[in-house]
């Protein structure tokens, strides 16, 4: 079987969508199953980084690449055109991870990964730009895919609530894993965090923005402050993302800026020392297609505590603390009452790492590969009733 593989996400400056489409095919190349990959480094007009593939190359004697454009535009071109299986060589199925979709595929099979519908929930989450994007892409699956893969049963059960002409049985569902092969790395503690003693920090990872609820949490902690908690610092550690211009302000109007650790984008090891050395790894979204660094804090043993809405309880199962991601109050007690209770702590850590051996590569890959056996013999779906 030859099959296209969008990497075009994966690059260096990765995000929770590139790490799933890496980890997958790393998994997928590791399985030595015997079909033939091309790896894409563009997948068509919406997302372009033009370092693909120097910034992340994939080997294996079963892999080669597709098409490299150095130009978005010369990308549109290529991936809109018509005939668009002869210019790829009539692969048997072409997986798309980066929200875009190719229309008119005759004869290839398309296999969609579905991430989330945040843009659909709440549109103050995102910026046009990204929710049209985005929409154009879930809606183009919606009519063109002939596979669904949805990264959790709350992104599936979204879609279908949305989609409901699209067939149920043609959805699998097959979960993100840990990019962390080695659990046992120590990791290094990042710069702005010398002074920071291990295991007397409040953490929460991930991009600065509306969705992921910082705002609500720093009011938390500002609360937890005020009931007398103790005073380890609260970390954030991301990249700054859109729609949080105002953040910094917030943090000096709730009296709390002297206490916060803004640390930026932060490389995979200084990601896993905070994991290993936080007080507990806070995660208070409020729309999840999974949730990776839930995953990846139970991992290395960080004590969680988590929203309770959408994927996030597929993700923590009984490992962790689940609340609701409105209620700032119950946040604040929760961190109060942990605080002071390191033997549940150390509790909920162990229940985290025990969670955490349950989601595998491999078995994801797996799993994958069947499904493109499975779509590949099966009929097109493309126009027909739905």
């Amino acid at each position: 079987m030859r099959i296209g593989f969008d990497v075009s996400q994966t690059g260096s400056g990765k995000a929770g969508c590139g790490y799933y489409a890496h980890a997958l095919i790393k998994a997928l190349l590791e399985l030595e199953s015997g079909h033939s990959f091309s790896l894409y480094p563009s997948f068509g007009d919406y997302y372009f980084d033009p370092r693909m593939p120097l910034s992340c190359p994939y080997e294996g004697h079963q892999v080669q690449y597709g098409p490299r454009h150095l130009t978005r535009e010369s990308a549109a071109v290529f991936w809109n055109a018509p005939r668009l299986e002869d210019a790829l060589d009539h692969p048997d199925v072409v997986h798309s991870n980066n929200f875009w979709a190719p229309m008119g595929l005759q004869s290839t099979r398309l296999i969609y990964t579905l991430y989330d519908l945040a843009f659909m929930v709440e549109p103050a989450w995102t910026t046009e730009e990204n929710r049209i994007g985005c929409f154009d892409g879930v809606f183009r699956a919606s009519i063109a895919a002939d596979w669904i893969v949805a990264i959790s049963d709350a992104s599936k059960d979204d879609f279908l609530r949305h989609f409901p002409h699209f067939p149920s049985e043609r959805i699998r569902v097959i979960y993100p894993c840990s990019r962390f092969v080695d659990g046992a790395i120590l990791g290094r503690r990042p710069g702005l965090l010398e002074n920071v003693e291990a295991e007397r920090f409040w953490l929460s990872v991930g991009t600065i923005e509306p969705r992921k609820n910082h705002h609500r949490l720093a009011e938390a902690y500002a609360r937890y402050l005020a009931k007398g908690g103790e005073t380890m610092p609260l970390v954030f550690a991301g990249g700054m993302g859109w729609l949080m211009e105002d953040f910094a302000r917030e943090l000096s109007a709730l009296g709390i800026t002297d206490q916060v650790v803004m640390t930026g984008y932060v490389s995979d090891e200084e990601l896993i020392w905070l994991y290993r050395n936080c007080y507990a790894n806070l995660y208070p979204s409020l729309f999840e297609g999974f949730g990776l660094p839930v995953l990846e804090g139970m991992q290395f043993g960080a004590a969680t505590i988590s929203s309770d809405s959408t994927s996030l309880p597929e993700v923590t199962g009984k490992a962790g603390v689940l609340l609701p991601p409105h209620d700032i109050e119950a946040w604040a007690e929760e961190m109060h009452t942990l605080g002071s209770d390191r033997a549940r702590r150390q509790h909920l850590r162990g229940l985290g790492q025990e969670r955490a051996a349950h989601f595998d590569w491999k078995r994801s890959a797996h799993r994958l590969l069947e499904l493109y056996e499975e779509a590949a013999s099966s009929s097109k779906l493309t126009g027909t009733v739905r």
